[in-house]
């Protein structure tokens, strides 16, 4: 589904936005929110659902990180500038990794005149942002 799509924009965002409101109408911010994320989940696997695994490990692994970096977060003394070049190094490594492998390769086998095969990876959506 693309944002372009007749289905993303005549069912799932209208639907979206009915549920979202229809929740926060109630007062139920957390389920509003929460619904939000599955909202985005669903939209993002419905491009492809072997990357959702991945996405879901990257928000998880970015929301351990922003908790670390918060100053209400004191139950563990840390080094935060430390923490937040982790966060961007691992962020920057995942880009890399499925931008940038192919070209890796390629460069390798011209250099060095081997033969390693291309991973052809997909970028997954939205990883860039």
């Amino acid at each position: 589904m693309l944002f372009n799509s007749y289905e993303f924009i005549f069912f799932f965002l209208p639907a979206s936005f009915f549920i979202y409101f229809l929740l926060l109408g109630q007062r139920l911010v957390i389920a509003a929110k929460g619904f939000l994320v599955f909202a985005s989940l669903f939209f993002y696997s419905w491009w492809n659902i072997d990357y959702l695994p991945l996405i879901l490990v990257s928000m998880l692994f970015n929301y351990v990180i922003g908790n670390t970096l918060n100053e209400n977060f004191r139950r563990i003394r840390v080094h935060k500038k430390s923490v937040l070049a982790i966060g961007v190094v691992a962020n920057l490594a995942l880009l890399g990794y499925f931008k940038y492998s192919d070209f890796l390769i390629e460069n390798f086998d011209l250099l060095f005149g081997e033969s390693v095969a291309l991973m052809h990876l997909a970028l997954p959506l939205a990883i860039s942002f």
